[in-house]
């Protein structure tokens, strides 16, 4: 997914000026990547942008891995979002960072995995979906970012599993998490503990206190017996 976001150069900086930006319904940011200074380090731009347009690319399906192209002056650089902050309280942003991309050099990316099927060893047999990992890295273009990388467990039976290597059949992205991943795997219920045991469990500890009891009552006959026997 690509979309278009307005941007400000920014000339002015400091804490009263971001929080000026902010009262006016702008967001401090910044973008990196681009020129480089004299000691050869992408230098960063400051820029200010609207609060609402970024939060809606956040909540779209490709979230923070969006492609953006900047409208920036007279200039439009390809972007994605590097990261952003938001009010604990709130939960408005606070600042973005953004980085220029090339569109022909591969860059990493996390990609959600969405189920896709119902699985017989659930239906079937009684066993519970284990969803173990909801995300993945992959490198690939930032033309070709997949919004989402769906998994099919309409075949998996109970005990059984798909591990990242099994569903790398794309040429467009390549994984950078282990191939031996596990995503998700049927497993058998957990068995409830015997009523027998548990019982036999709490007849114990409360026959403890009885024992105790006794070994102290023993001792003191034995005191009061020496104490006759001095006497």
């Amino acid at each position: 997914m690509e979309v278009v976001l307005e941007a400000i150069t920014r000339t002015r900086f400091g804490k009263n000026e971001a929080g000026r930006l902010r009262r006016e319904g702008q967001l401090p940011s910044v973008l990196y990547g681009g020129a480089t200074s004299e000691g050869g380090k992408p230098e960063a731009l400051s820029i200010s942008i609207e609060p609402k347009a970024l939060m809606r690319i956040l909540h779209s399906q490709s979230g923070a891995n969006t492609l953006v192209t900047l409208k920036l002056g007279s200039e439009s650089p390809r972007v994605m979002i590097k990261e952003f902050q938001l009010d604990p309280v709130t939960n408005h942003l606070l600042h973005a960072d953004f980085y220029r991309i090339a569109m022909d050099k591969a860059i990493t990316v996390t990609v959600p995995i969405l189920l896709r099927g119902e699985a017989p060893g659930v239906k079937q047999q009684g066993g519970l979906l284990d969803f173990v990992h909801r995300e993945i890295d992959i490198e690939c273009l930032p033309a070709d970012i997949p919004e989402h990388i769906e998994v099919d467990v309409s075949n998996l039976m109970l005990n059984q599993s798909i591990r990242l290597r099994d569903i790398v059949e794309s040429m467009k992205w390549k994984p950078v998490s282990e191939t031996d991943t596990m995503l998700v795997h049927v497993v058998a219920p957990k068995a409830e503990a015997e009523p027998e045991v548990v019982e036999a469990e709490a007849t114990a500890t409360a026959a403890e206190p009885e024992v105790i009891k006794k070994g102290k009552g023993e001792k003191e006959d034995e005191g009061e017996a020496e104490t006759k026997g001095k006497k």
